[in-house]
Parts: structure tokens; sequence; C-alpha cells
């Protein structure tokens, strides 16, 4: 497996398609004076489907990084220097293939956007994923993020039910 950057021109607006798959979820209920957060095992695998843009138009001066298996894009990570708040943004990271996972790949590109981050100057790096999203959560965990915000109706007015809340995590550089 090799990392490079991804040139613009060549990557913006590549679609990927992606499936989350995950035994349990982040639970955030309000609870007395401030909110209750716990894992809660889910009765059947939440499967999600991920479809998406690389190097999104919203984004600000984004770099991106690919790990490929010779030719092969297996996985990328993107981000981007929030300017107004010296915070390096993780816009995206994703290894494409489910039997990759867990196999060093998402790693490998965590650390190169942190070194990225890291030789811009930012004081944090900071990402957003779901409640859902419990694999994400804990491998942004193991590598030093920790939860800095929430969201629980971001992406509808359903999102607790649905165990679909925005989790911010973030990491002190």
């Amino acid at each position: 497996m090799t990392i490079r950057q991804l040139g613009y021109d060549e990557y913006n607006g590549k679609r990927y398609k992606v499936e989350v798959r995950s035994n349990k979820y982040l639970s955030i209920e309000p609870a007395d004076d401030g909110f209750s957060v716990e894992w809660i095992e889910a009765d059947n695998e939440i499967v999600e489907p991920l479809e998406d843009d690389m190097l999104s138009e919203w984004l600000d001066n984004p770099v991106a990084y690919g790990a490929f298996e010779g030719d092969v894009l297996i996985g990328f990570v993107e981000g981007f220097l929030e300017a107004w708040n010296n915070r390096y943004r993780i816009s995206n990271i994703c290894v494409f293939d489910v039997g990759l996972r867990s196999q060093g790949v998402g790693t490998a590109l965590l650390e190169t956007i942190l070194k990225v981050a890291v030789d811009s100057g930012a004081r944090m790096a900071v990402l957003e994923t779901q409640s859902y999203n419990s694999k994400a959560i804990l491998f942004y965990k193991k590598n030093g993020f920790e939860l800095i915000g929430f969201d629980r109706y971001a992406y509808s007015n359903e999102g607790p039910e649905e165990h679909n809340m925005r989790i911010e995590m973030g990491k002190r550089l």
C-alpha cells in the first residue's frame, strides 16, 4: 500500500459509495441539567449506505490523499484548514472495501492528514461522524480524538429515534 496526494482536477466531484455497518450506536439523551451519553446495542445490525463526492465544492482549499494498492484507489482522506478558527477540518476519511478495514489503511490515511494539519499550524483537528457509526467513533477515539459536540437534529427531526445524530470529535495538535 502506498499513500499519495490526489490531484484536485482529477478527483474533484468523483463519486464514491460505501456501506457503514454497526451493531451499536451512541445514544445522547437529555438528562437532568445536561445529557447522558452511552453505547446501546442495536436490536439488528445497522446498515447505512453512504454516497458522496470527493473534494466537494464547499471545501476551502482542500487537500486529499489516497491509499493505493498498485494503481487501485482503496481509500482516501481529505481536509482543509478552517482559517477563521485555526482548526483543521477532516472532511472525509474512507476505506472503500469493508474487508480492508482494520488493516491499517485508515490509520495510514489519518496519520497523513494529521501531519498536514500540524504542518499547517492548526491548533486542533476536527471531524464529523454519525452516532450509529460506532466503528468510526471507536477508531477516532483510539487515535486520540474525543467527543467535542453533537447535534441531535442535524440530519432530520427524527435523528434521536433513527440513531442518526451528528457527532463532532476533535484532537488537540
